[in-house]
């Protein structure tokens, strides 16, 4: 099994009503600016050991699991709505920067929340590092109807019982699925990972890490226009990562694009775009090295440190 070479801690701060769990590697201190990393989509925050193992730095790093994933309790609630994550976010950097800003990095819907976020609070940010995260493909006022009732109609199949997440008899079979959904991802990560990713319960199946709710639809149309006037807000100098292997197009089924995005990207004053071969979307378990590298020579670059 993979061995972690820097060993995270546990903290857990109340942040609106909940008790995020956050993983932390390394001590605050002088000249450190915090590195606050966040994760995806039916992830965790432990994901980012494989990163954190190859940084070359002695980095302050802060990981929060999102309300509903990892340790951090959903407090039972039936849908999750993303704005809640960035409120969630000004917490979390409220109580680890107060007054300073962090050099903020996000994966997939990660990636999409700091985006935001730093359009919101430009000058909370002093670097932003976005994996993958593309946002989504444009709507219309006109498809608000059906949005609204695809999301009441996947309520109700919620509380029937009828959206939720498999169990697995044993931790191998976790590791099995994130190998089978991931073919890059090496067995020994596959191994370790699964027991961050999923717990068993009081039966012995093993279950994962994440509510059953988030695979909801979110009730609120994307809207392309507001994304580009927070975009036009971020002060911070952006990187933004994309793996070699690209799925975009598969999974807008071509009504949104690479090209789409690159044409958001203008909107941002400071931008970079960068290429990590031989990567999936999950880019922080197929080459944990090179992304290492991409981020601490950004940092380094653009802030000096």
């Amino acid at each position: 099994m993979y061995q972690a070479a820097k060993v995270s801690r546990s903290e857990f701060v109340p942040i609106r009503n909940l008790r995020y769990h956050v993983r932390v590697w390394g001590e605050p201190g002088p000249g450190k600016t915090p590195l606050v990393m966040v994760h995806g989509w039916m992830d965790v925050a432990a994901s980012y050991q494989f990163v954190v193992d190859e940084f070359a730095r002695d980095h302050y790093i802060v990981a929060p699991d999102w309300r509903g994933y990892g340790l951090t309790d959903g407090m039972g609630a039936d849908n999750y709505h993303f704005p809640d994550y960035l409120g969630d976010l000004d917490f979390l950097l409220d109580h680890y920067s107060p007054g300073a800003p962090v050099h903020l990095v996000g994966h997939s819907m990660g990636g999409n929340a700091v985006m935001v976020y730093a359009g919101i609070r430009p000058e909370r940010i002093r670097t932003l590092v976005n994996l993958e995260g593309f946002g989504a493909g444009p709507s219309t006022a006109q498809d608000a109807p059906g949005r609204y009732a695809r999301w009441m109609d996947e309520l109700k199949a919620y509380h029937r019982g009828e959206i939720s997440l498999k169990g697995y008899d044993t931790v191998d079979g976790v590791a099995e699925r994130l190998m089978k959904t991931n073919r890059r991802l090496t067995k020994d990560k596959a191994d370790w990972l699964a027991r961050q990713w999923a717990k068993p319960d009081d039966k012995g199946t093993w279950r994962i890490l994440g509510d059953a709710s988030h695979r909801i639809v979110n009730a609120n149309l994307y809207r392309v226009d507001e994304q580009i006037a927070l975009y036009e807000r971020i002060a911070a100098p952006t990187l933004c990562v994309e793996a070699a292997e690209n799925h975009l197009k598969e999974w807008w089924k071509g009504a949104y694009n690479l090209p789409d995005y690159h044409e958001r990207l203008k909107s941002i004053s400071d931008v970079r775009i960068a290429h990590v071969e031989d990567a999936g979307h999950m880019l922080h378990h197929d080459q944990p090295r090179r992304l290492a590298q991409l981020i601490e020579e950004f940092i380094a670059e653009k802030s000096g440190e």
